[in-house]
């Protein structure tokens, strides 16, 4: 149901440490840190894990979506700790005809001086494909309550040059970008999941041999990533932060028939992307950003699959010193002070 969209358990997944970022303690020539500054978000956002499939045969595709709501929300930062919490108002979602989904998605997205970390676990159940664009269906939906996908991931790269470069700036807003900079990224990533239904996954009448149709897939891979990011700081106080990494990934997926199973070794390569671009201040900080990670499944006879995961959000954002009542409970559970 829709209010597992309700991100107290993203909320809580961050304060347990897994959106902790670590804090330089002082300014350099390209950004400016702001230690015991309390950094305010008010922010849309949404989520998704959407799966295409291309048919090799035909070469038509066709993309599977969740329901996932867009949701409204409020965050801080403090030094060591980020909390999100958000929910998905029903004024934003208005029912198009596209199905429920329940899901949890859970996303984090950590930026140490010189890494870049990166966690997925999504669970989703409830997809819809939009049939305007395919001509085997009168109708405006295709609809699969009970189709679901789970994927668990992780992405860790070095960024070489993180002593004039903050992604922290861009994503958390908890520091300055003055300077353009950029920087190469090299790194490792390894992803697994599945995707499947009760029925076929496929609707009635996409495939000329219904025979092709599969229930499941199973997906396993890993390997090594390289990248680059960069910030174009315009005016001193407007940027632009572009971020693009691929792989090549050693992977195995797992088909499952009605009439029996397909197995496959075999390389694939996978695209991660991020984009930030707004207003930053002193006091002030205005941006939208999205993060677009697409996972290319090992190619089998019959379909190229994709699992693509997404966060787009805007954040309007405050940062002001915190009285000493206040500063008193975070420095409590500030991981900075803790370690």
């Amino acid at each position: 149901m829709r209010t597992l969209s309700f991100v107290v358990l993203i909320g809580l997944f961050y304060m347990l440490g897994i959106d902790y970022l670590y804090a330089v303690q002082e300014d350099t020539t390209y950004y400016v840190v702001y230690p015991d500054k309390l950094t305010t978000r008010v922010y849309t956002s949404r989520k998704y894990t959407a799966f295409e499939l291309k048919d090799r045969v035909s070469g038509d595709k066709m993309r599977f979506e969740p329901n996932s709501t867009l949701n409204m929300g409020i965050g801080a930062t403090y030094n060591n700790l980020t909390l999100n919490l958000a929910y998905g108002f029903g004024f934003l979602n208005p029912d198009r005809g596209t199905g429920e989904s329940k899901y949890l998605d859970l996303q984090a997205h950590a930026y140490p001086k010189n890494l870049v970390i990166d966690l997925f676990g999504q669970f989703y159940r409830g997809y819809y494909v939009d049939l305007s664009s395919h001509s085997f269906s009168n109708e405006p939906f295709y609809v699969s309550p009970t189709m679901r996908v789970h994927k668990f991931g992780a992405n860790v790269q070095y960024l070489f040059n993180g002593d004039k470069i903050s992604l922290r700036a861009a994503f958390l807003q908890n520091e300055w970008q003055k300077k353009s900079a950029g920087s190469p990224l090299l790194g490792f990533e390894i992803y697994g999941g599945n995707v499947l239904d009760e029925q076929p996954i496929l609707p009635l009448g996409f495939l000329s041999d219904e025979s092709r149709n599969f229930q499941r897939s199973n997906f396993f891979q890993f390997g090594p990533n390289a990248g680059y990011a960069h910030t174009f700081v315009i005016l001193k106080h407007f940027f632009i932060t572009g971020y693009a990494s691929t792989n090549l990934s050693l992977g195995h997926q797992n088909l499952e028939f009605a009439s029996g199973f397909e197995n496959r070794w075999a390389i694939s390569s996978n695209l991660f992307l991020r984009g930030f671009v707004g207003y930053n201040s002193e006091k002030w900080s205005v941006n939208f950003n999205y993060v677009h990670n697409r996972v290319e499944m090992v190619r089998n006879s019959s379909f190229d699959n994709t699992l693509m995961t997404g966060n787009y959000r805007i954040n309007f954002v405050y940062r002001f010193v915190p009285g000493k009542g206040i500063r008193r409970y975070l420095d409590a559970v500030d991981l900075k002070r803790l370690l």
